[in-house]
């Protein structure tokens, strides 16, 4: 399987009805198009379950905090330390 479904995204976010499907969809494609530029190669396929997991975790953030800008006004954005963690090893040496 080479992408993350609408569906193991709707269960990771724990949503049971379909008002934010297009939504989400969208989410899903912008932490795939942002993770396949980060790697440097696309998406690998099949998708490794770390490359899987940092998806979850950004379409997560991307739902939860789809109004953020910064973080208190301090410092700017942060990113999760785990998605590095989970790609890092997929990264092209081109990216890195």
């Amino acid at each position: 399987m080479s992408t993350v479904t609408l569906q193991e995204a709707k269960d990771h976010l724990r949503i049971l009805d379909d008002e934010e499907d297009g939504y989400i969809g969208g989410l899903l494609l912008a932490a795939e198009g942002h993770i396949a530029d980060y790697l440097g190669d696309g998406l690998p396929d099949p998708m490794p379950a770390p490359v899987r997991a940092a998806v979850l975790l950004l379409v997560a953030d991307l739902f939860e905090n789809r109004e953020r800008q910064s973080l208190g006004g301090v410092g700017g954005y942060q990113q999760n330390p785990t998605f590095q963690l989970l790609l890092t090893p997929y990264r092209s040496s081109e990216v890195l």
